[in-house]
């Protein structure tokens, strides 16, 4: 027939731009610098790294879904032996440990902030409550990864034990980051439009 379509001709559309490509490396390798930044802890605590602030900022400046791939870069470095999380640690290992799912959680952050960016649209307080709502997912999911992690490495955890280790000393922290990252986001959004 003359007249039928030959689809392999069609072109489809990359996910991304070269430009939203660059971002989002940058933003990966942004994460990666803050992971670097850390403040050692006694087992079991993590350290006090900056990974969250660099979360924070991902998720404002591209929004949620190139930030979700920036976040996903970031963790499939880490995952393949890239030193790119705290301590220059990298590795599937650091992934099934303890704080794993800490690292891991940074994605239901992404999914988070991608719902709340659906459904109610981009008003600053939409962002705002998308991330302290993706911090609490983050939490949570992590909280159950180190529980279930340390009990079965170490010795049978409660959940006040855990939420004591992992949860409370970094409340405050990373509050400060949040604003932080909220304060640089406003600065840089006003100059740089990505």
């Amino acid at each position: 027939m003359t007249n039928s379509i030959d689809n392999t001709s069609k072109k489809t559309k990359p996910a991304f731009s070269t430009p939203e490509l660059v971002y989002i490396a940058v933003f990966a390798a942004l994460m990666t610098v803050c992971s670097w930044i850390s403040i050692p802890a006694p087992a079991p605590l993590a350290p006090f790294t900056l990974q969250t602030f660099a979360v924070f900022v991902t998720l404002l400046m591209l929004g949620g879904r190139r930030g979700f791939f920036a976040i996903l870069v970031f963790i499939l470095l880490g995952a393949i032996g890239a030193p790119v999380f705290a301590g220059f640690s990298g590795g599937f290992g650091v992934l099934l440990g303890t704080t794993g799912g800490y690292i891991i959680g940074f994605l239901f952050s992404a999914v988070v902030y991608i719902l709340f960016e659906h459904f109610l649209g981009s008003k600053a307080w939409v962002k705002l409550a998308a991330l302290v709502l993706g911090l609490l997912v983050c939490y949570a999911f992590g909280t159950a990864w180190f529980m279930i992690v340390y009990t079965r490495t170490t010795a049978p955890v409660g959940i006040g034990s855990a939420l004591g280790w992992c949860v409370l000393p970094y409340l405050v922290p990373d509050a400060a980051k949040l604003v932080l990252a909220w304060s640089i986001s406003l600065a840089v959004g006003k100059r740089v439009r990505l």
